[in-house]
């Protein structure tokens, strides 16, 4: 994407931060012409990058000249390098958006990522040549990463959770609420120590846990967080044991997922304990499988179709120019038989 010289290769707006001393965000912005940033600053970072032959704004303008028909999808695992793209959600997510990216005429490139290994891998992919826009499913640990190419990239919308005042354009379910509701499903249903299944370094599951608390609190129970992954080999194992500490402990559970809860669903019953009469379980998502688990799953519903749709929808209207806001959709209660 750079001339290499004798200074080293400068291929991404990352590598043009590191020389200038500022973050990705600030050369976005600089090389944007974006007031926010002051003329002494943006007058390095020009600087720089004339000299190392980064063009600004190279990418965007790339894009800009030569349509591909082609739509980014990145799944980034920053948090859980070992979950697969096979999980449930995922394929279910990326179904409606092959749906919906097909009737429009695009086709889907999908990637998956572990950003450890590629701290760059977002300016990478957008910087290809190879796609008009992306499409993140998920921050994981990159909220920063997104935040910063969101300044200098329109073409860009994340399924995710939506913090007030963040930069990034998010489509998404109301975590925070839908954490409430399970919460108060579950204390409404008898139980008063209740456990958290999930990876609150993940800012859905986050979100998640801290509505659940918000209820706790005001009516009096308890709740803790058991971390817990998602790659197949480990959360058997991790929900396993978490349940063997705290065997006659605790009389609910609250899992991130419907994958978590149906591992712990099948993990309860080996061990003999009957839901919902000794513990009551709630999952989230209302994926397939809630409906498929003996006995059927408790769980708090995401419109992943109404996702996918808003997805596309607003990402087309970011390739037209439109500066769009998030959108934010309401999460459902499905009460069935396990709370």
């Amino acid at each position: 994407m750079a001339d290499r010289d004798s200074k080293g290769a400068v291929r991404t707006i990352t590598d043009l931060a590191r020389l200038a001393g500022v973050s990705p965000g600030t050369v976005s912005r600089a090389l944007a012409g974006k007031s926010l940033v002051n003329a002494k600053t943006r007058e390095k970072i020009e600087g720089l990058a004339r000299e190392h032959g980064f063009r600004p704004n190279q990418m965007a303008s790339g894009l800009r000249r030569q349509k591909t028909g082609v739509i980014g999808v990145v799944i980034p695992l920053g948090h859980d390098t070992r979950q697969q793209i096979s999980d449930t959600f995922f394929m279910t997510l990326l179904g409606f958006l092959a749906d919906e990216l097909t009737s429009e005429g695009y086709d889907l490139m999908l990637r998956r990522v572990v950003p450890g290994t590629d701290p760059d891998w977002l300016d990478r992919f957008i910087g290809s040549g190879m796609i008009d826009g992306a499409i993140v499913i998920g921050q994981s640990d990159q909220y920063d990463r997104i935040e910063d190419v969101a300044d200098g990239y329109g073409p860009l919308v994340v399924w995710g959770n939506h913090t007030e005042g963040q930069r990034h354009c998010v489509v998404g379910t109301d975590n925070r609420l839908g954490g409430r509701m399970a919460a108060e499903r579950l204390i409404a249903a008898g139980a008063r120590r209740i456990a958290f299944l999930g990876d609150t370094t993940a800012i859905e599951f986050a979100a998640r846990f801290a509505g659940a608390q918000d209820v706790a609190q005001r009516m009096g129970a308890d709740i803790i967080a058991l971390p817990t992954h998602l790659s197949p080999e480990r959360a058997g194992e991790e929900i396993a044991a978490h349940l063997a500490a705290h065997a006659g402990v605790i009389d609910g559970i609250f899992a991130a997922t419907d994958t978590l809860a149906a591992l712990a669903l099948t993990t309860l019953r080996e061990r003999g304990v009957a839901v919902p009469d000794a513990i009551k379980l709630v999952g989230f998502d209302d994926l397939p499988i809630a409906r498929q688990t003996v006995p059927p799953l408790t769980t708090i519903r995401q419109d992943i179709a109404a996702g996918a749709r808003g997805l596309v929808d607003l990402l087309l209207r970011r390739l037209a120019g439109e500066t769009t806001e998030s959108l934010i959709l309401p999460p459902e209660l499905i009460v069935r038989e396990t709370a």
